[in-house]
């Protein structure tokens, strides 16, 4: 894979396999925090900061989804990347140029807050305007930070009181299986990574799986973080992850819990305009090439996240702006 290794871009200094042959994520490592605190090296002023995601991508769409369902667009500016990634990375172009400072590339903007950085460039960016640089490059940290420094336009609440061990703790347990599992799976070299990752991963779906007969989310009867990082894996699911990565032990379709929870976020007002299905789909079989050599893209499956769902059966704590009538309301 391709990285900055001193400023400078290199297409062969990142090995993503471990000797094992299993995937390895390096961390990120831009890990400032923005705070409600007039006098913080971040704070929390709208219009000051911009985040830059991809589409395609599960992280960058867990902030993309937090800034939509808290109401933040007028405080946070957003722009997107080409969805398609080549030898040269992330990059911007007439249809998705950069707003800020009009690159080519997402790389420019991490050699703009560190001339001589070395590491991945990758999705999401939260980036300070007045400080020029970079805030934060970790998905779930920007993800709090939305949630806990700005004020709430929409009166939802993605970490409340009284449920944050439980939120905590179920996204420290989908990670690994889950949302890392399908590219532990997906970018294995060996066939013993590849059926390790395969096995956390379904060891993990049947088990929520088992819990949502029980519950409406991951957490409880509140709809949090935890769910937002579900989803965005869920979503890709039997579009990518099934085909592309391999991981076809069965569909999230054929689950009856977790596919009817992927349905009911998928229709919470204001999140089906974060997912672009194209983007998803043309991302993973073109870029991956190590994957998909042919860079073909399948036209399939066939499937309609915009029908009935059956949650309703459960109890829920959801706040106006995510329920159904909310949307009938804005029309």
């Amino acid at each position: 894979m391709n990285m900055l290794v001193d400023g400078e871009w290199r297409t062969d200094a990142y090995q993503a396999t471990n000797e094992d042959g299993e995937f390895d994520r390096q961390e990120t490592t831009f890990r400032d925090w923005i705070q409600d605190d007039p006098d913080a090296e971040y704070p929390a002023e709208s219009g000051r900061y911009h985040v830059y995601i991809s589409r395609a991508c599960p992280w960058a769409h867990r902030v993309a989804m937090a800034r939509r369902l808290l109401g933040l667009e007028d405080d946070i500016s957003l722009s997107i990347v080409e969805p398609v990634r080549y030898e040269d990375g992330w990059e911007f172009s007439e249809e998705y140029p950069d707003p800020v400072y009009g690159e080519d590339y997402l790389r420019d903007i991490y050699t703009r807050a560190d001339a001589d950085y070395t590491g991945r460039v990758t999705v999401p960016v939260l980036w300070d305007r007045e400080r020029e640089t970079i805030v934060n490059n970790e998905s779930r940290e920007i993800m709090r930070m939305l949630d806990t420094e700005f004020d709430d336009a929409n009166g939802v609440d993605l970490w409340p009181e009284g449920y944050r061990d439980a939120v905590d703790q179920a996204i420290d347990e989908i990670y690994e299986p889950i949302n890392n599992g399908v590219y532990r799976a997906g970018f294995a070299d060996t066939q013993a990574a590849h059926e390790a990752a395969i096995e956390d991963l379904f060891d993990a779906l049947d088990r929520w799986e088992a819990v949502l007969d029980e519950q409406r989310f991951l957490a409880g009867d509140v709809f949090t973080e935890a769910d937002i990082a579900m989803f965005a894996t869920l979503i890709r699911f039997d579009h990518v992850y099934h085909t592309h990565f391999k991981c076809n032990r069965r569909a999230i379709h054929e689950y009856p819990n977790l596919w009817n929870y992927t349905k009911e976020i998928y229709q919470f007002p204001g999140v089906a305009e974060t997912v672009n299905l194209d983007h998803i789909t043309r991302h993973y079989y073109m870029s991956h090439d190590d994957v998909n050599p042919k860079r073909l893209v399948p036209s399939g499956p066939d499937i309609d996240f915009s029908e009935p769902h059956d949650r309703d059966r459960l109890p829920a704590d959801l706040p106006p702006a995510l329920r159904a009538d909310a949307a009938l309301a804005d029309d």
